[in-house]
């Protein structure tokens, strides 16, 4: 058991007993109104954390903008932080080599779900992009010691930072570029690139690190793309098609697919993919909603319909818009699926629990009159894990499902 002096060490917060509490009950987290003190602690540092009796409860790394306070990362006093960060590396990294299959762009490093909260990697075939989302994970000490482990563990051809402005001015960090992670001149055997080639399931996807969507494609699909190309058939059509994961997959299956976006610098680059792959997929530039009504107005029919569209619940405060917005999609994609169609219907707000998503789904087909049979019922693919007890880790649902009548 470490030693009381070794706890000691680090620089002291102290956190309400609702705090603690959070802390026993398995949770990482403790906000800003739990924290009792934390005099002279320094911004995006490992602290210890004791409750008001002063008993260590373990450490923690501190932000001192963001409501989420103290992020946990061990139970014990940690005296070498820079030999926690390489083991938590190396851990994620031998997760995905058990678990990821069929591709090379997989989710590297999962915040709190790898126990490095505040960092975000993935892979894209021999490139990597990283997001720092706390003072700690921003701090070059760290910085420094995980992208070295990552370039000496993966070797990648470049490592790519995406920044998220707005993060970085909740969390009171200075405004930085994307842009490339550079190696020391001597390590440097050829010129860093930004855009590669990756393979999902034997489908291409062309890769820009510096483009497109917070880190690149979204990996947390991979496996429902899969799953929803089992059961595709006929006329399909992928509403928020984005740069085309489920449609390219979908076309593996379906004799015609349709792929729908509003975004049309995301639909020139799903072109582009279709290209890669050989496949000849309509892509229409519009307002799902919108199209929806009107192709369902129109009486097109589809025999697969995907609804794969961004978080519409940022937060509580708008979860019922976000689930009335919910059931008009799935409401009117029932109406266009004919008799024995499938529906592969997608929610990635945490903030709508798997439940509540199925009542929406269940509502929008009693609605209009269908019988749905739930084929698989899925979340995210396994290189997001999901940390037991932390339930913000837990966001997607996909639920696929047969229109029997």
């Amino acid at each position: 058991m470490p030693s009381k002096s070794a706890a000691s060490s680090l620089p002291a917060v102290k956190i309400s007993r609702r705090g603690a509490k959070r802390l026993q009950d398995g949770h990482v987290w403790v906000y800003r109104s739990d924290i009792v003190s934390a005099d002279g602690v320094a911004p995006g540092t490992a602290v210890g954390i004791t409750d008001e009796r002063g008993k260590f409860l373990g450490t923690a790394l501190y932000s001192s903008a963001s409501q989420i306070a103290i992020r946990m990362i061990s139970p014990h006093p940690v005296e070498d932080l820079g030999r926690l960060l390489r083991e938590r590396v190396q851990g994620a990294i031998s997760y995905r080599e058990r678990v990821v299959r069929d591709t090379d762009a997989y989710r590297v490093i999962f915040s709190e779900a790898d126990f490095l909260p505040g960092l975000i990697v993935d892979r894209y075939n021999d490139l990597l992009s990283l997001q720092a989302l706390t003072q700690a994970m921003d701090a070059e000490p760290v910085r420094k010691v995980i992208v070295a482990e990552l370039r000496g563990r993966l070797k990648p051809a470049a490592i790519a930072e995406r920044v998220d402005p707005r993060i970085r001015e909740l969390e009171q960090l200075p405004p930085r570029p994307s842009g490339l992670i550079q190696r020391d001149m001597q390590d440097e055997i050829q010129p860093e690139r930004t855009s590669t080639i990756f393979t999902m399931n034997g489908v291409r996807f062309h890769y820009e690190a510096l483009e497109g969507q917070k880190t690149g494609a979204f990996l947390d699909q991979r496996e429902n793309y899969a799953a929803a190309a089992r059961y595709a058939q006929g006329e399909a059509l992928d509403v928020f098609c984005y740069q085309g994961g489920f449609a390219l997959h979908l076309a593996q299956s379906c004799s015609k697919v349709t792929g729908v976006d509003s975004s049309r610098p995301a639909l020139e680059v799903a072109d582009r993919n279709a290209e890669l792959n050989g496949r000849d997929i309509e892509w229409v530039e519009a307002n799902a909603f919108d199209l929806l009504r009107d192709y369902a107005d129109a009486g097109h029919r589809y025999d697969t319909i995907v609804l794969d569209p961004p978080a519409f619940a940022k937060s509580k405060a708008n979860l019922e818009t976000a689930l009335r917005g919910y059931k008009e999609l799935n409401l009117r994609a029932l109406k266009m699926l004919r008799p024995g169609g499938i529906l592969v219907s997608c929610c990635c707000s945490y903030h709508v629990s798997p439940a509540q998503y199925r009542e929406v789904v269940g509502d929008s087909a009693r609605d209009v009159h269908r019988n749905l049979r739930i084929v698989e019922n899925r979340g995210q693919a396994k290189d997001h894990p999901i940390l037991l007890n932390v339930p913000e880790t837990e966001y997607l649902k996909c639920i696929i499902a047969y229109v029997s009548n």
